[in-house]
């Protein structure tokens, strides 16, 4: 019998970087075709984020309170099947298809079309690429440290960074929700058993909520320090404030929306996958 298992620092810390966030679209009266959406992909970074949530995979074990290396040589195998990334992007795809206004799509890509946008894109891949997240994480509150001791303003921009990627606040609930799926599809796969209903999975997240939110903020200041620490305090000002216009908002609602429901569908898809998968063996 298993009860649930704290959610994983390296997972929060990853999705902190994804800035994760749901809310219900409506369609809009002109949506993107699906070249221009590809391209916004690109343009923005969008794609090699979406590529990133596969990185997520190797805390999917610690989640359910069992170590990564009882699953044998294979995991790695399986994981990347589950976390396909060409499958992953095809599905964002077709989701901002339908959702995607051009008003919005032409902002932000116009944005990061610019000569600082394309800095700032750069910058943005290289860190979500990096598999060793601790060690990025490490860095990062040095660099917040030092900026901390300086008095400089930095923080109090990386702060508003934060709140203008998730105006909306939901982060948090995001990530429990990843967390309650993917427990209860493990649980209807047969792959754990757990002591508690979803009332009380629920419950239990809800009590968990203050630490979670204080540990995805402290992890997203970090992560926002080593990203963007080769550029001006100007260049983060002015990305802070790109990122607050309304346009770009709603980009950022939806870009995080489809993050969140393609990390979840995988983790769901990867535990139902699991039901296969004997401890001990090599899967």
């Amino acid at each position: 019998m298993q009860m649930i298992a704290p959610i994983p620092a390296v997972l929060v810390r990853f999705l902190s970087v994804l800035c994760l966030a749901f809310a219900a679209w409506p369609l809009p009266a002109l949506a993107a075709d699906r070249e221009r959406v590809e391209a916004f992909l690109e343009v923005t970074g969008f794609d090699v984020a979406l590529d990133s949530i596969a990185l997520s995979a190797s805390s999917a074990p610690e989640m359910l309170g069992v170590d990564t290396g009882a699953f044998g040589s294979q995991w790695t195998e399986l994981s990347e099947d589950v976390f396909n990334t060409r499958e992953m992007r095809g599905l964002a795809v077709e989701i901002l298809e339908n959702t995607l206004d051009d008003e919005a799509l032409d902002h932000a890509a116009a944005f990061y079309a610019s000569d600082l946008g394309k800095r700032l894109v750069r910058a943005e891949n290289a860190s979500h690429m990096v598999e060793d997240d601790e060690v990025k994480q490490l860095a990062g509150n040095r660099i917040v440290s030092d900026l901390v001791k300086e008095g400089s303003e930095r923080v109090a921009m990386y702060q508003r960074m934060g709140s203008a990627i998730d105006a909306a606040g939901t982060g948090v609930r995001a990530l429990q929700q990843i967390q309650f799926r993917f427990l209860m599809a493990a649980a209807a796969a047969g792959v754990i058993e757990l002591e508690l209903d979803a009332d009380g999975l629920r419950a239990l997240m809800k009590e968990q909520e203050s630490d979670l939110r204080l540990s995805l903020q402290a992890s997203s200041l970090a992560a926002s320090a080593y990203t963007y620490q080769e550029f001006t305090d100007a260049e983060v000002q002015t990305y802070v404030e790109a990122l607050e216009e309304a346009p770009m908002q709603r980009v950022y609602e939806l870009l995080n929306a489809v993050q969140y429901e393609i990390t979840a569908n995988r983790f769901e898809e990867l535990a139902h996958r699991m039901a296969d998968l004997t401890p001990g063996q090599d899967i």
